[in-house]
């Protein structure tokens, strides 16, 4: 059985920032399932059910964890694609696993002990963002923790967002990706959205972003050595209710990949892997 995120095979975690309308959520992921062909690690229907760390009080969060695992669950059905979603609270872990097929936790929580703990106690694969102000080898901790709440068993991978440089800005640096992959033996992922992504330099305060920047990052990040891309897509980002600035338009979608999916091969090709 092939691993939810294998370290051999580029993969793709995909989908709206937010849960939508059904037709919405639909619409990507049956745009998803038609790259399950070409994308020979898989590909992973992301969406939230909640966005519970906006920039203002009146920030787009969601349908809620009941209505948005319902709303999963008719991708899931629809699709058959496997489903990721964000926990924020320890005991959202074992409601959220019944249906999501991998849990993630936001980079703001990366540390939170108790919420990692709840993750990996329900044995799916989890993926822990890095915090936007973490180095590289401060993600070991994390990773551990899911680790031993399952005895080791839990399947792990860390997920680059971009460091934080100054105000309203955020870097990547390639040299990420080998270090938290020897550091927590673990594979590797590039969140091209989030890493473009201008923390509350946009219009009313919330969070502006630079979607321009995807195709350049995620082609250095596979070269650098990522073994996924994670990505927030939608047919109309400018309109979308969270992140559309650095979301990329779901149009652009396919061309993206086959591209990136060359840069892993001649990458991989000639550093002999």
């Amino acid at each position: 059985m092939q691993a939810t995120f294998p370290r051999d095979k580029f993969f793709l975690i995909a989908g709206p920032c937010v849960l939508e309308d059904d037709a919405l959520n639909l619409r990507i992921a049956e745009t998803l399932a038609k790259l399950t062909d070409k994308v020979p690690g898989g590909v992973i229907f992301k969406a939230s059910f909640d966005k519970a760390n906006r920039s203002t009080p009146g920030g787009a969060r969601g349908p809620g964890i009941r209505q948005g695992l319902v709303a999963l669950e008719r991708v899931k059905r629809a699709t058959g694609l496997r489903i990721l979603t964000d926990v924020h609270l320890p005991e959202q872990c074992g409601l959220v696993a019944q249906v999501a097929d991998v849990l993630q936790i936001p980079a703001f929580l990366c540390r939170q002990t108790d919420l990692l703990e709840a993750a990996g106690a329900t044995g799916k694969p989890v993926n822990v963002k890095k915090g936007q102000w973490l180095q590289p080898e401060g993600m070991l901790g994390a990773v551990e923790k899911v680790r031993k709440a399952n005895g080791g068993k839990s399947e792990v991978a860390v997920t680059e967002r971009g460091t934080f440089f100054g105000y309203g800005d955020l870097v990547v640096d390639m040299r990420s990706f080998s270090r938290l992959s020897e550091l927590c033996n673990a594979p590797v992922i590039f969140d091209a959205t989030h890493s473009v992504q201008k923390p509350g330099m946009g219009v009313g305060g919330s969070s502006g972003g630079a979607r321009e920047f995807i195709p350049s990052l995620s082609r250095a990040a596979v070269a650098a050595g990522a073994n996924g891309l994670f990505l927030e897509t939608h047919p109309d980002p400018d309109h979308a209710p969270s992140d559309g600035p650095n979301m990329l338009p779901l149009n652009q979608l396919n061309t993206l990949i086959e591209k990136l999916l060359e840069v892993w091969r001649v990458t991989r090709d000639s550093a002999g892997k």
